[in-house]
């Protein structure tokens, strides 16, 4: 470019100088003059300097290529909970990363540094829950080997990702079934205290003595004053059959008696829930109970010698005798009764039936 501008500047200025036809002495000034405006034309078109040189720089500037991570797939490999024999189930996608080394460091196996590092880090969580917590535990360990962390070597970084921890199904079904054991013993163990301690307050409180039974009926009865009364007896026995003791001589009158004494009315025995309760005046101790007897069996229904159904009432009751084998007491009621109607032993040879009238009825033979 500058040779250029020179050739062409110094065209022009020859053609002005032979037009205007210039002394011999202006040509050198002339010439001298282009070889100024040549290097001042120079200096002017040069570039300028590049700060850096251009054959470092012959091609273009290109991002650095991030580092290449390698990763492994690790399923169900067992890892420790809290409770011996019950293992998690971990499955995981392990990432690493090689770190630099030093030029005579040995040649190692990345993937087998990078899953021995992840499943360190995994075990000292899981060791820490229980079985059942396993969704819990798996959170945790999203959490744990969700960054890359050197390995104890120093040759590798390393982590996890699609973490999945499950317990298998067959522990999973006996935690449950001892879970529930658990629950189903808490619970007895509670009713069996409150049991316990229901026992312990009736009889070392309520039923120490019938003064303290009595109190506690009247603490529930307050406005029944009278039938605390009518119940002294009662909870005499009950205080006494508490502590395996006889009834307080100064209750003995008042308690209820057995059912051959105070259970029967008009000779009729009641069981004891149905009796009457007892007067609560002072009576006189009761006779001995007879030995049972044919003479106290037909007191006991009613019947007497007398009564026109007595003879058939006695051939009922040893027919019923005859036929539950009761041979003692067939005899005793032959014995007692002499022989029956319609027996070979009574004269008038009869049958049950007619000493009743129970038979069919003799409408007489017809005349001829």
């Amino acid at each position: 470019m500058t040779l250029f501008v020179t050739v062409i500047l110094g065209l022009i200025l020859v053609i002005l100088g032979l037009s205007a036809e210039w002394p011999l002495w202006a040509w050198p000034t002339v010439a001298a003059l282009m070889l100024v405006i040549a290097a001042v034309t120079d200096k002017v078109l040069a570039p300028a300097p590049e700060p850096f040189p251009r054959r470092l720089g012959e091609d273009p500037d290109l991002p650095l290529p991030e580092p290449q991570r390698q990763e492994h797939r690790i399923t169900h490999v067992a890892l420790p909970s809290s409770v011996p024999d019950y293992d998690f189930s971990f499955s995981a996608t392990v990432r690493w990363l090689m770190l630099d080394a030093p030029a005579d460091a040995p040649h190692v196996n990345a993937a087998g540094l990078a899953v021995d590092a992840v499943l360190q880090r995994a075990r000292a969580v899981t060791a820490q829950q229980p079985p059942h917590r396993s969704a819990f535990c798996q959170h945790q360990l999203d959490g744990a080997l969700a960054t890359m962390r050197p390995d104890p070597t120093g040759r590798v970084t390393a982590m996890a990702q699609n973490v999945s921890l499950v317990l298998p199904e067959h522990d999973r079904e006996r935690l449950a079934k001892l879970s529930d054991v658990r629950k189903d013993e808490d619970v007895w163990e509670h009713e069996r205290n409150y049991e316990r301690s229901k026992r312990a307050y009736l009889g070392d409180d309520v039923l120490k003595n019938t003064g303290s039974a009595v109190v506690w009926w009247l603490s529930r009865n307050d406005d029944k004053v009278e039938d605390a009364v009518d119940r002294i007896g009662l909870l005499a026995r009950l205080s006494a059959a508490a502590n395996n003791e006889e009834v307080a001589p100064p209750f003995a009158h008042l308690a209820p008696q057995a059912a051959a004494g105070g259970g029967t009315v008009n000779g009729h025995a009641f069981p004891y829930w149905q009796r009457p309760h007892e007067p609560t005046t002072p009576v006189p101790d009761a006779d001995p109970v007879p030995d049972l007897s044919v003479d106290t069996l037909l007191a006991w229904f009613g019947v007497s010698p007398a009564d026109p159904d007595f003879d058939l009432f006695a051939e009922r009751l040893l027919k019923l005798a005859e036929t539950h084998g009761a041979a003692k007491l067939t005899e005793e009621l032959r014995q007692r009764f002499g022989p029956g109607p319609g027996r070979p032993d009574d004269p008038d040879g009869g049958d049950p039936s007619a000493a009743d009238g129970s038979g069919p009825p003799d409408h007489g033979t017809p005349a001829p």
